[in-house]
């Protein structure tokens, strides 16, 4: 107490460290393939070869491509479940939704464990995706519920960090333990992450009004912003994408999420078997360029989340400081075309790790943008339609992913990365050229 006012809790802060570690745990169960897919015992079970013969270019080639179709498998799940899971989370609220989304996920991850050929890890990967694309329309309505918008892509910037933690861990404990103990235990002790994160979500979160934790000063504090308190209880998708501000944020999501998920799936068979590297990294030495490329990509994420909330609070309007801030962001990703022509490995490194920030910075921002255009009540299904375009952009990417990779090398893959963020800021900004918000009627 100061001078007879109450002092404005931060349990808000809080949540959104659950948050945190939920995306966290989020990404390591989605990126565990990724490493294991450049074990040899797992190339050799998958392709059905003894485990003491050697596998030929033609087999290394026909495993690359049907891995590009697998990974659009869970991108199409992905896109499917944003879609259905944004809608549920918005009918039955985020405590019971997410929990679902959690626990279909890591069911999925441990069920990786059990399978022997592209066929049924295809379906394993396709239930994962529909369980894992519950984390982002939980988080963002969450943090629509829990912070004003001055501080809503700071928050989101947070949680969002939580991918490259992700990442990292992913990096650093999946090699060992494959190395270790084989592949199919890192997908089990992964996969039990997910039931240690649905205990504590379970326990700790609710709505912050009748939360015991959250005092009279902090509730008012949330909900300061006074054209977010609407009296519109539901809103059906067919009303969601008649505005054009949904629209605009699916387009931005269409245009760049198939860049990260490039990252994510390929960056391992990157620094493995690129051809202009000078130097080729493995199983026992590839978590060190994860954990830098990373690293500074939470960076950019905490930063450039910051940096929007920051130009919000010296008096620019939100419309120009998220697109100011996206604009940046999109600039640090052109670069990244040169990666894949260098032959030093630690330029390439850099050049990655300055886009991934990049991308992490601009993922903060455009998730906000829906809570600065739509009341909170519509969050969860507007980043649920935008989702579900962005991973179907995912998927189609993906697909040709491996055929591009095996006929023409990195090189097409990366110019695309580099040009896809300054494009979609176009498109974003000749649909919406202000970000206004949406007003719906009872």
């Amino acid at each position: 107490m100061q001078t007879g006012l109450q002092k404005i809790g931060n349990y808000r802060w809080r949540i959104c460290a659950l948050l945190f570690f939920a995306t966290t745990i989020n990404y390591v169960d989605r990126n565990v393939l990724s490493f294991t897919m450049i074990d040899d015992g797992f190339r050799h079970e998958m392709l059905d070869v003894p485990i003491d013969e050697a596998l030929s270019q033609a087999d290394q080639d026909y495993f690359k491509e049907m891995m590009g179709y697998i990974d659009a498998a869970f991108k199409m799940a992905y896109a499917i479940g944003f879609l259905i899971f944004g809608y549920v989370i918005d009918r039955i609220g985020t405590k019971k939704g997410f929990s679902l989304s959690i626990s279909v996920w890591s069911i999925a991850g441990i069920l990786n464990a059990f399978v022997g050929s592209f066929k049924g890890l295809g379906f394993t990967r396709f239930m994962l995706g529909l369980g894992e694309s519950g984390n982002f329309p939980s988080s963002i309505k969450t943090v629509a519920e829990w912070f004003p918008k001055k501080e809503r892509s700071f928050a989101v910037g947070i949680f969002n960090a939580g991918a490259n933690v992700g990442i990292i861990i992913t990096a650093l404990a999946v090699p060992w333990i494959t190395l270790q103990y084989g592949w199919r235990a890192a997908f089990i002790v992964t996969g039990l992450l997910g039931v240690i994160l649905l205990f504590f979500w379970r326990r700790l979160y609710s709505q912050p009004q009748g939360h015991p934790r959250v005092n009279k000063a902090e509730l008012a504090h949330i909900e300061s912003d006074q054209d977010e308190q609407q009296s519109v209880e539901k809103v059906s998708w067919r009303k969601v994408i008649t505005y054009k501000q949904t629209w605009a944020f699916a387009m931005g999501k269409f245009l760049t999420d198939p860049i990260w998920w490039f990252y994510l799936t390929w960056l391992p068979d990157f620094f493995n078997s690129n051809e202009a590297l000078d130097q080729k990294l493995d199983l026992k030495n590839i978590g060190i360029p994860f954990i830098i490329i990373y690293l500074i990509s939470d960076l950019g994420s905490v930063f450039f989340g910051w940096l929007a909330s920051k130009f919000i609070q010296i008096g620019w309007t939100v419309n120009r400081a998220r697109k100011t801030t996206m604009f940046i962001c999109a600039l640090c990703v052109v670069p990244i075309v040169f990666a894949s022509t260098t032959h030093n490995l630690y330029l390439a490194i850099a050049l990655i790790a300055l886009a991934t920030a990049a991308h992490a910075g601009w993922s903060a921002n455009i998730f906000t943008t829906t809570s600065d255009m739509f009341p909170k009540q519509a969050v969860g299904s507007v980043v649920g339609i935008g989702g579900m375009v962005g991973a179907t952009g995912g998927a189609l990417f993906a697909a040709a992913a491996g055929l591009i990779r095996v006929q023409f090398g990195y090189l097409p893959l990366f110019i695309m990365a580099g040009c896809a963020y300054l494009l979609a800021l176009l498109i974003i900004h000749l649909i919406v050229p202000n970000l206004e918000q949406v007003k719906f009627k009872n």
